[in-house]
């Protein structure tokens, strides 16, 4: 029995052993193959923080543009009263 047991076990693991060195030489190979990570300089990432420090949310930019446009209407309305006071004092 123990016999048998070697006879089967014996090449299974020199099998196994074998497929994982190739398996480990192919992922060396891979990774020397593997283009390198670009490393950023300092003014890149400098100009990358302004950015970020200057980012507004697009509901930030929403609000803006609704007070900008509210200050629009205000600043007609005013100048429609002026005209119609203007039209009324001149008749």
């Amino acid at each position: 029995m123990y016999k048998i047991f070697m006879l089967i076990m014996v090449p299974a693991l020199g099998i196994g052993w074998f497929l994982y060195w190739r398996w480990d030489k192919k992922m060396a190979e891979e990774e020397k193959n593997r283009p390198k990570p670009v490393s950023k300089k300092k003014k890149e990432v400098s100009e990358w923080a302004q950015k970020m420090a200057n980012f507004e949310s697009p509901a930030e930019q929403a609000r803006k543009r609704k007070l900008e446009q509210e200050k629009r209407w205000e600043e007609d309305e005013k100048k429609w009263r002026e005209e119609e006071k203007n039209q009324d004092q001149g008749e």
